[in-house]
């Protein structure tokens, strides 16, 4: 399989980024799935590119790494702190969606634990920091 024609594999620089991209592994099988069944993986990301919302980006990716914890998904801020979820099920899909909005209108760069699903609170694996400090702006507010 080629995988230098997929749309995660090409030039980023030609892309607009969104305020928060969902990356979706695609690879990830659930043990549920019959073997000549697509992948629960697959499943979901078709689901989260169905929801489609304004500043979000749902990109399908061939794998997170995560697959003792499969379902998995990420949320990644251009702004903020990017977060990696497992023991997703395929009907995660508003989830996830709900989670990037959340961080998208976070004012510290974190996605708030309040009001947050269930399945991003269970399963999250990790939070990543910023590429770049999030500092206080003279009023006390993040920028």
């Amino acid at each position: 399989m080629d995988l230098s024609t997929r749309p995660d594999r090409q030039d980023a620089a030609a892309r607009e980024v969104a305020d928060v991209v969902i990356h979706v592994c695609e690879t990830c099988r659930s043990g549920q799935e019959a073997a000549d069944a697509p992948r629960d993986g697959a499943l979901l990301a078709e689901r989260a590119m169905a929801l489609a919302a304004e500043g979000v980006e749902i990109r399908s990716v061939a794998c997170l790494a995560n697959c003792k914890r499969a379902l998995s998904a990420s949320i990644q801020s251009a702004d903020g702190w990017s977060y990696v979820f497992g023991d997703l099920g395929t009907d995660a899909a508003n989830d996830l969606l709900e989670g990037a909005r959340l961080l998208a209108g976070s004012t510290d760069g974190l996605m708030p634990w309040k009001g947050r699903p269930e399945s991003l609170k269970r399963g999250m694996i990790a939070r990543i920091p910023p590429l770049n400090p999030i500092l206080p702006n003279v009023e006390g507010q993040t920028s």
